[in-house]
Order: structure tokens, then sequence, then C-alpha cells
């Protein structure tokens, strides 16, 4: 029998419940990973509230990404062998002991990581890498403002900046989460809870302005980010966590001669393969490298798949949040 984590009405992670169902019947061209650990995710939470642009018809598991073993191959797979160790991607479903997949969606997974770790590693990092690379064109010597520094997305884009040969500008909402943001690159750190972080970033930069800005916050910290960016500067639109989502005043984007843009990193490579690919293998060879590695701030085991998600709604974790099986 298999666990697996089942929303079955649209009233969040309270609602949903563990159960024990039957191994799939592996088809051809399939393969069968037993999953050791689940990447919990902001957009898990909201799809169990009907609220996140993807809907999966009910019932459905959670889950963006996973890690573990490989159990069994159909006898036409020849490019995965049992015993493998590998991350596992998929729109929904990890929030399980098991999986029945295609080779296509399986990486191997960093010799040097759990399989928390591997849990957690796709998601975050490939927001950021398309975010910064593709979509906001981040160069050596410029500016990089990260907002929600201390979220999975937002750490992910903190360490992706400095290896990209950024000056990392990163806000957060208190001392401690800010302390492992600095540990993680970022050149400078704003407390929003204590200082305007506008003020701060054009006292930083003698008012020039961050040339990026990565947001998935939304809401004032987007107006007020309109406010400090500089000439011909992206702003990055991640999310909307603060709740509002935001109305671009024009004007403003006229006198910045800014560029708002929108980054949708799953559907980027669902509409270009070869852009996921490229994504893909560049975050693999710094993974391997040692240059990237998700910090990992709560574990739990998959029956307090509840619990995981609130920490994850109550902004509690510094990073990543990883379920256990």
């Amino acid at each position: 029998m298999v666990r697996r984590v089942v929303c079955r009405e649209l009233n969040g992670p309270e609602s949903m419940r563990l159960e024990e169902e039957p191994s799939r019947v592996l088809g051809p061209g399939q393969v069968r990973v037993a999953i050791r650990a689940c990447g919990v995710n902001f957009p898990d939470l909201l799809m169990t509230r009907g609220l996140y642009q993807l809907k999966p018809p009910l019932p459905f598991t959670p889950g963006f990404e996973s890690a573990g073993d490989v159990v069994e191959v159909a006898p036409d797979v020849e490019t995965v062998k049992p015993g493998a160790r590998v991350i596992t991607r998929h729109r929904y479903g990890g929030y399980a002991d098991e999986l029945v997949l295609t080779p296509d969606a399986l990486l191997p997974l960093p010799a040097s990581f759990s399989y928390a770790e591997g849990a957690c590693f796709t998601v975050g990092y490939h927001t950021a890498y398309h975010a910064l690379v593709h979509r906001g064109h981040l160069k050596a010597g410029q500016v990089l403002l990260v907002h929600g520094a201390a979220g999975g997305v937002g750490l992910g884009a903190v360490e992706i900046g400095k290896l990209l040969g950024a000056t990392v500008i990163a806000t957060g909402s208190s001392d401690e989460k800010l302390a492992v943001v600095r540990e993680r690159g970022a050149d400078h750190v704003i407390n929003y809870t204590r200082e305007s972080f506008r003020e701060r970033v054009k006292a930083i930069t003698q008012d020039r302005g961050a040339d990026v800005i990565y947001d998935p916050v939304g809401g004032d910290v987007f107006d007020e980010s309109l406010r400090c960016i500089a000439w011909q500067g992206r702003l990055l639109v991640i999310g909307f966590a603060g709740g509002r989502i935001p109305k671009l005043p024009a004007n403003l984007a006229l006198l910045k001669g800014c560029a708002v843009v929108g980054v949708r990193a799953g559907e980027a490579t669902r509409r270009n393969p070869a852009l996921g690919k490229d994504s893909r293998e560049a975050l693999m060879r710094l993974a391997n490298s040692g240059a990237l590695r998700p910090n990992i701030s709560h574990t739990l085991p998959l029956e307090r798949f509840a619990e995981a998600m609130r920490v994850l709604s109550e902004r509690k974790a510094v990073g990543r949040v990883a379920l256990t099986t």
C-alpha cells in the first residue's frame, strides 16, 4: 500500500487527509520511485485552496518536487536503472510514498545531497535562475534587490545573484532570518520592519537604484520597489505572497524607463523545452560543484503535512521545508 496526502475539497491543508491505496501498475516507458522526501512550496498551499493558476481535478495530491530511489523500471526503459537516487519533477503528486513517472521527469540526485535537499532543489532554484538569467538579464556588477529573501525562492535568488557577480541587497522581516541570508551571500540586508527599504536602497546605491528587483511579495513592496529602481531597471514579478496584487502606475514606468517583467518558470519551460534544459543543466553543474545547496530549516514526517504547510504560510521557514517518508 502507498500513502498519499489527498485533497478532496478546496479548503486548505487542514481539510486534506493521509490516505492509503494500492501501488499503481507500471506501464510501458515508466519507472517507480520510492519517495524519501518531498519539498513543500507556497503554490502547494494555494493549490489546496483553488487559488493557484493550475487547478488539478479533485481529488489530487499536492507536491511539485520530491526525491527518492528508483525501485522498478518497465522493460523498455534503458536510461535509468533500479537503485538510482533521483530528484522527481511534476506539477503535483509529490506528497506520497511512491510515484510512477517517465524518465524525463527525473534528475540525478547530487552525490553530496540528502534526500530532503534534493526534494527542495528544483522549484526554488529554477524560478530564481529563470528569473535572473532569462528574464532579468542580470549582469556582473549590477545591483540586485531581493524581497522575501529568507523564503525558498528568495534565498535561491540571493545565491544565484551572487554567483552571477551582482551586488545583492536583501530584505526580510527579522534579524535572525537575515543573518542566514547574509551567510548565503547577500552584501547588504534590510529589516523592513525597522526601516524603509526604499530609502536604504537609495543610500546604498547613491540614489541610482537597483538594476534588477526580484519580487515574490507584491502589494506595498511592489509599489515601493518602483520608487527605488534604476533607470532602465527590470522589476521581476514572481508572485504575491503579501496577498495584494498591485496595480502598475504607468507614469513611474515611463519616468524610470523600466520594465515590469512577469516570471513563470514552469510555463516557460513547457513552452520552450530547450530553455528548461539549459536551466536544469546549469543548476545541476552548480549543485554538483558545491556552489548551490538548499537551506532546509524544517523537516517533518509526511503525516505532519498540514503543520509543514503552516510553517510556510506563517513565514517561519528560512529557506525550505521538507516532508520525509
